[in-house]
């Protein structure tokens, strides 16, 4: 029985965003003008090098370029230097630098002007490399490994200086990712940018994956080509690997394949389609000729699906392939790069993306704009959740089920509340606890709120606060009455003062509290013991559960004066008081807070007295005895005039 092998090409293999741009960049330019060249060869293949030669378009080194020509810049991007030499030799520039790569040379611009040493991961020789570093106006380094970074960080003193670390987009993932530990260690402050292109960790992770179920893997590409020689280095660590340029290549391997039962093919994001299907055929008939059956694999329906087209509005699914602290980049199985901005992800401003994602999670997301030239399309997780959670909101509508949200914006005529992604409109009527309220107040609390309406159509929907305070105070009220006694202490918010007394909040429930219950001492005003605000422990004097009337008192009985005075003084003890008021038959004299005795005509002085104020006046202090103790009626009564007959006796 022959034996079955499988053939697999990698969905990802061939070209990339940014190379199939620049080709296609320079196949147009031919239709519409004459001497073309191109600034090195284009791409690292050589037959599409050989068939732009066919047709008139030579690369060229910077120092061949002859005034007037049509210089065309490869996806690897250049410095600045050569744009001002190309400019002073009058060139027609045509710039197919990858986008990718442009957003590189932007940040190692921009962090070099503000006085960031750059450090590149990557190949010094390649032309991708050198263009980054044509784009860095201070200290600029290039290192390859964990080995070249060690001795570059213990030879250079970077720990006083700003440092930038990005990373040629062909970079190495699994180089890449040992490099991060000693960033960690010998660069802790540093910058680090996430610079390596995405369609280059799609490739590579599905070519890792192939070859390790492989018995062998052929990667097709350019032999000069360094994200080819990448995707070979990450697949020879599982199985045997072999490189060809095309199928002619394959054929003088003289490969042994008798008993082999998978291979894979993945190729560089310089080999053209056409190449790596005449790979395959030619990889099938080798295996024909050693009597295997041949299963090929081509993944069509995934190739298909790379080239579907998507437009704003669709929904597509996407998993993510890395996170960081701004945005998400998703692979949608096409072949743009697929971004999911923070604020696409959530509305919560505390939330960071890897709160909310991980790398490898497939999730559900609404295209909202795509670019062909970049090769980008931006989503948003929000507005599917928004989706979902409307549906939420309408089942809400429909049951009276209370929800929660987030007030994020004050607008005319009310705020928005945020649930799950879906701004419910509450008014301010419906907002607000009272008409004096500032809704600024309410900005990033967290509210409960009932929906009042929905629109479908529109998407709205239109909810109360109030509603739901309403129904907790009534069920509060309910419970209080239903458990609530005279005698029992509570813990209270003063709400209103008014001048005959103060209403505490007992939750959902007021409480009166008279101005003679506020305090044992006299006070002009109850805002003299209590302000709005404050928490109170208050006592229930009475309740009418009928009236819903609550009389409380916030006197406590520790400091009633009649007890402090009558377990502290007695009758025939001498004290000094203060005269508090004068009236026609004596005058009262406060001996303690909240406790006044009186001082009768009579017992002012040892003379006949007419008029009182003639003697004393409201804030003398005085020497008195307190000749009687009425605890009952809380009277007392004291004698000046006892302690001035004391002083005639002694001295006769």
């Amino acid at each position: 029985m022959l034996s079955k092998c499988k053939i697999f090409v990698a969905k990802s293999a061939g070209f990339c965003f940014g190379v199939d741009r620049a080709i296609k960049m320079v196949y147009n330019e031919l239709d519409n003008r004459n001497n073309i060249v191109t600034l090195g060869p284009i791409i690292h293949n050589q037959n599409v090098v050989d068939d732009l030669r066919a047709k008139g378009v030579e690369p060229v080194e910077l120092e061949d370029v002859t005034k007037g020509q049509t210089v065309v810049i490869r996806s690897h991007g250049v410095g600045r230097e050569v744009y001002e030499k190309l400019k002073a030799l009058n060139a027609e520039i045509v710039d197919a630098t990858c986008p990718f790569v442009a957003k590189i040379h932007d940040i190692a611009a921009e962090r070099s002007a503000d006085g960031y040493v750059i450090l590149i991961a990557g190949d010094p020789v390649h032309p991708e490399v050198q263009g980054i570093v044509g784009h860095c106006s201070g200290e600029c380094y290039v290192f390859e490994n964990c080995t070249e970074f060690e001795n570059l960080v213990k030879k250079q003193n970077f720990l006083s200086k700003k440092v930038a670390i990005l990373a040629q987009t062909t970079y190495n993932k699994n180089m890449w990712s040992e490099l991060m530990s000693l960033f960690r260690k010998y660069l802790p402050n540093a910058e680090i940018c996430e610079t390596i292109c995405n369609a280059t960790n799609v490739r590579q992770n599905e070519a890792e994956q192939l070859a390790q179920q492989a018995d062998l893997m052929v990667i097709a590409g350019g032999r000069h080509s360094s994200n080819t020689h990448k995707l070979k280095a990450v697949c020879e660590k599982h199985c045997k690997c072999v490189l060809v340029e095309n199928a002619e290549d394959l054929k003088s391997l003289g490969l042994d394949l008798t008993g082999a039962k998978f291979i894979g093919i993945s190729a560089g994001a310089s080999t053209p389609g056409y190449i790596i299907k005449e790979v395959q055929d030619t990889m099938s008939e080798l295996l024909n000729n050693v009597d295997n059956t041949v299963d090929e694999e081509f993944n069509l329906e995934a190739i298909d699906k790379t080239l579907k087209k998507i437009y704003p509005g669709a929904k597509v699914e996407g998993t993510v392939e890395s996170v960081n602290d701004t945005e998400v980049i998703v692979d949608i199985g096409t072949k743009h790069t697929g971004y999911v901005a923070l604020n696409e992800l959530t509305d919560d401003p505390t939330k960071k993306p890897a709160d909310i994602v991980n790398v490898g999670d497939t999730i559900e997301l609404i295209v909202i704009k795509t670019s062909d030239t970049d090769g980008t399309v931006m989503l948003s997780k929000k507005r599917v959740d928004a989706d979902k959670s409307f549906q939420k909101i309408k089942d809400a509508a429909e049951s009276g089920e209370i929800l929660e949200g987030v007030v994020t914006n004050v607008v005319k005529g009310g705020v928005l509340v945020s649930a799950d992604g879906v701004k419910v409109f509450v008014p301010a009527s419906q907002a607000a606890p009272r008409r004096d309220f500032d809704l600024n107040e309410l900005l990033k609390q967290t509210v409960k709120f009932k929906i009042l309406e929905v629109n479908e159509a529109k998407q709205r929907a239109v909810g109360s606060v109030r509603a739901v305070a309403r129904e907790e105070k009534v069920a509060a009220q309910a419970q209080f009455f239903e458990n609530a006694q005279a005698g029992t202490e509570m813990e209270g918010v003063v709400k209103s003062i008014t001048d005959y007394g103060v209403f505490v909040d007992l939750g959902g429930v007021d409480g009166l509290v008279r101005r003679a219950d506020l305090s044992w001492n006299r006070i002009k005003h109850p805002s003299d013991v209590v302000s709005i605000g404050d928490k109170v422990t208050v006592r229930i004097k009475d309740i009418d559960p009928e009236t819903k009337k609550v009389s409380l008192t916030y006197k406590k009985d520790s400091e009633n004066p009649w007890e402090i005075f009558v377990n502290n003084y007695e009758v025939g003890q001498d004290v000094k008081a203060t005269i508090v008021s004068i009236t026609s038959f004596g005058a009262f004299a406060q001996i303690i807070d909240g406790i006044d005795g009186l001082i009768h005509i009579s017992q002012i002085a040892n003379q006949r007295v007419n008029n009182v104020a003639d003697i004393l006046a409201v804030g003398d202090v005085v020497d008195c005895r307190i000749t009687e103790i009425d605890a009952d009626k809380k009277r007392i009564s004291l004698s000046r005039r006892a302690l001035l007959d004391d002083e005639e006796t002694d001295a006769e």
